[in-house]
């Protein structure tokens, strides 16, 4: 907590930028940003945890309406001015309750597996790939490819509708370098008007607070140019669907080593990854099907998860609960010169926060209990037969919604790491979001049924 005379100088210093407001946003269950807007003359009181709000208005909070409200209690040392609308100061927040942080809140879950790794003198590193569909929603809610040149089958890295599209990107870039982030590379991604923006990993708080914010900025952007900027996993059944790819490393608290490191020729597995960073790897692959369910928590998450799917090539999409080098057949994926992990289970849906509990949870845990995470898979697994991957020790991963929330409720690791409360939360509504949607009738059934019989 600050003292009131750095509180008065942060408010001093966003007064001579031009701010005129302030908002402390939290996440709901789904990582979507809530909060007040605050005026900067009671920016103590805001700093102070002032703002209050009925809990049972959002989703997942735990909260029903006979229950006292929950104070949102912003961090002051992320601070954010909209690129947009300057006079306006973001900062992603806490929920606190009767002045306590409130456990039902996944940003607060994530800070308690950050002070469990700090305690075994670790630091956690995390890189999110950013990507994300460019797309135009019509009147009746369908959604469509704004470019109409933009239609190659193969469309991944192409320089011509890159340009295309490039008053948003240049928007997008922009900002990113302005707020710090460190982007290093952007591109036209596998999908049709799909796209990908790579900035430099932070500590995992940070990169998860900007993962929420990149969100919000590129709706913005793109409404600007009357486009939705969509991270729904799998918006289109012939295309590619949208990662969000954890990578992650552990670094030394002391001196910033990174603990994952090792020369791949001094590795006997050769991927360039030290024991620490295989046990880790094996406390994933221990959970990976209930982390599946944060990693890609919605109805359509499981529609991307396939081999093929309607697409005339593999989908690259991770099916498979195992390891190997630059292998993305993989659901972890220790990339060319190792020294990180990557989990690519995570899609453009999920809230980070919860994902990123459970996931270093599942690491740490694999760290104390060296857990051996096998033999590295270096084949192509879309290829292999059931005979063949169960001759490997190989499990798919949840196929449904359905499917990864009864593994996420069957793994007493969920409960230990969450809490009772927030792992309940997430599982009432995931349940309840597969039941409306496996009883909807879809436009698939009426066209393959109403006429057949």
């Amino acid at each position: 907590m600050k003292t009131a005379e750095e509180i008065a100088a942060i408010q001093a210093e966003l007064a001579a930028k031009g701010v005129k407001y302030c908002v402390g946003a939290y996440v709901d269950l789904h990582g979507v940003p809530k909060g007040k807007v605050t005026p900067l003359s009671h920016f103590a009181s805001f700093a102070g945890g002032s703002e209050l709000y009925t809990g049972y208005a959002l989703d997942g909070l735990g909260q029903g309406p006979s229950d006292d409200e929950i104070a949102s209690l912003p961090d002051l040392d992320h601070i954010v001015q909209l690129p947009w609308r300057p006079e306006v100061a973001w900062m992603p927040a806490d929920n606190t309750f009767h002045g306590e942080p409130y456990d039902i809140n996944t940003r607060v879950a994530l800070k308690k597996v950050i002070a469990q790794a700090n305690a075994m003198g670790f630091g956690l590193n995390l890189g999110i790939e950013c990507e994300v569909f460019v797309v135009k929603q019509n009147a009746d809610g369908s959604l469509n490819v704004p470019n109409p040149d933009d239609d190659l089958v193969k469309s991944c890295y192409d320089i011509k509708r890159f340009m295309d599209r490039y008053p948003w990107l240049d928007k997008m870039a922009t900002a990113i370098d302005a707020m710090g982030w460190d982007l290093y590379s952007f591109d036209h991604e596998d999908a049709n008007s799909q796209f990908e923006f790579d900035f430099k990993y932070a500590d995992a708080l940070t990169m998860c607070d900007r993962f929420i914010f990149f969100r919000m900025m590129a709706k913005h952007y793109a409404a600007e140019e009357d486009l939705l900027a969509t991270f729904m996993p799998k918006p289109f059944a012939d295309k590619t669907g949208s990662g969000a790819h954890f990578n992650m490393s552990l670094s030394d608290l002391k001196t910033g080593r990174n603990l994952f490191q090792r020369d791949p020729a001094e590795d006997p597995r050769g991927l360039g990854l030290t024991e620490l960073g295989y046990h880790f790897v094996g406390g994933v692959l221990k959970h990976g099907p209930a982390l599946c369910a944060a990693f890609a928590p919605t109805v359509n998450s499981y529609k991307r998860l396939v081999r093929r799917g309607l697409m005339s090539y593999y989908s690259w999409a991770p099916v498979f609960n195992s390891f190997g080098r630059n292998n993305r057949t993989n659901s972890v994926r220790i990339p060319g010169g190792g020294g990180r992990v990557e989990s690519r289970n995570a899609d453009s849906s999920c809230n980070p926060y919860l994902a990123a509990t459970l996931v270093f949870a599942a690491g740490l845990e694999g760290i104390r209990e060296k857990i051996d995470p096998g033999a590295p898979q270096e084949v192509n697994l879309y290829e292999l037969s059931e005979a063949e991957l169960q001759q490997r020790g190989i499990e798919e991963l949840p196929r449904s919604l359905q499917e990864a929330v009864a593994a996420f409720s069957a793994d007493p690791f969920v409960e230990t790491t969450l809490g009772s409360g927030l792992a309940g939360e997430f599982i009432t509504y995931k349940s309840e979001e597969w039941r409306q949607y496996h009883q909807r009738v879809s436009q698939w059934e009426i066209d393959t049924y109403a006429r057949l019989y």
